[in-house]
């Protein structure tokens, strides 16, 4: 494939609002996790939760969209001039010619959830002031953006569970590549709610204490939401040798399972082979791989056979959920930034509260920050139901070693 620039990025998640600090708490080694005090939820667990969400407040014009969502999809936007890279890049191509694809799983549920709370006590019917169509509709976080960003191209949603926003670059490149938009907002919001708390509970999914991915103990996963976007162009002639590229997008889905990967990892082998092949890259190619590892006993055993039969054992990996929680649909879009980072500053950020990795799963996992030149990165999302993607980013014009 033909390579794409991220000119911007930025995320927002329980370690920081932005780049700087979040990059401060990568290179401090500092969880966002803490015991669950969201909402009314009562559920003995870990959460990675945004503070200042509730505080934040839509421009006005846009208030039909008002939820937690798109507070946090606002609140990210915010963060490192982005808003003021995409308004150059409009003008550049013409509002028309940028495309703005996201991820999501949940989009507002909760505001679904409060309006339960308000029916009438005769009829059922939900209170006036619900907003289907801004607020729980899962194209709510696209048209919302769009409008906040004064945008006028193709909009889409993905929502394919955990590998939400890792789908959306390739939707992105394969609308560029079409030459139906010079530029693309890429990314993905998912804030917390009632229904994935306890709907994961319920699968017996959720750990009581803060997620440890890969370690020989991890019983499940801790919860996060997070905003995370990028803003893709093509490679210009002329390329700062620190720039981050997108070189390859493997995507593939196995359905195997509704809940459950394939025990050997089959759909997350064929998504990381066609990552490399589209990169053109080999396997000895790959510096370090940000993995999916959620900290469940099936996901992150399979995910381990996967990479040891496509990278071998020998490539440094870490999960960065144990500092983020899982973000769920903006998983994908949040590590796609920590990679780009761990590009420009030659970081492999270790795996937090993991204490002894779980040795057959045959993963060179980081317990310790790591330095050391990183040119290729890969990053895997892989949701239920199979669905899954990796990316592999580079650095410079084509994230050469000798560059």
């Amino acid at each position: 494939m033909t390579p794409l620039v991220l000119t911007h990025f930025t995320a927002t998640s329980c370690i920081g609002r932005g780049l700087h600090e979040t990059l401060a708490a990568l290179k401090e080694r500092r969880t966002g996790l803490a015991p669950c005090a969201f909402e009314s939820v009562e559920l003995d667990t870990h959460i990675g939760e945004v503070p200042g969400v509730d505080g934040e407040r839509l421009p006005d014009g846009l208030q039909e969209f008002d939820c937690r969502n798109n507070r946090l999809a606002q609140l990210a936007l915010r963060q490192d001039g982005f808003m003021a890279a995409v308004e150059k890049s409009a003008r550049r191509w013409g509002r028309r010619r940028v495309g703005i694809f996201l991820g999501t799983s949940t989009s507002g549920i909760l505001e679904t959830e409060l309006a339960y709370r308000h029916r009438d006590p005769a009829t059922g019917a939900l209170p006036d002031s619900f907003q289907y169509r801004g607020t729980h509709n899962a194209f709510s976080v696209a048209d919302f953006a769009r409008q906040a960003l004064n945008l006028e191209g193709p909009a889409a949603v993905v929502c394919s569970a955990c590998s939400s926003s890792a789908k959306v670059f390739g939707s992105a490149r394969r609308m560029m590549e079409a030459g139906l938009i010079d530029a693309a907002v890429v990314g993905g919001v998912d804030s917390l709610c009632l229904t994935t708390l306890y709907g994961f509970h319920s699968l017996q999914l959720v750990s009581r204490l803060p997620c440890r991915p890969f370690d020989v103990t991890r019983d499940g996963i801790s919860i996060g939401e997070a905003a995370a976007f990028a803003l893709l162009e093509r490679v210009p002639a002329t390329l700062d040798s620190n720039a981050v590229t997108l070189l390859g997008i493997g995507e593939s889905s196995d359905a195997y399972h509704m809940s459950s990967p394939h025990p050997e990892g089959r759909g997350a082998r064929t998504a990381m082979l066609q990552a490399l092949e589209t990169a053109g890259l080999t396997p000895q190619d790959i510096d370090y791989i940000n993995l999916h590892g959620t900290g469940t006993p099936s996901n992150d055993s399979a995910e381990g056979r996967a990479v040891a039969a496509v990278l071998g054992s020998k490539v440094p990996g870490s999960s960065t959920k144990g500092a983020t929680g899982h973000t769920l649909g903006a998983a994908g879009a949040l590590e796609a930034v920590i990679c780009a980072l761990a590009l420009q500053q030659d970081l492999m950020p270790a795996g937090l509260n993991t204490r002894e990795v779980d040795p057959t799963t045959g993963v060179d996992y980081l317990l310790e920050n790591r330095r050391g030149r990183v040119a290729h990165v890969m990053s895997n999302s892989f949701g239920f139901g199979g669905s899954n993607c990796s990316l592999i980013f580079g650095r410079g014009r084509r994230g050469r070693r000798d560059e």
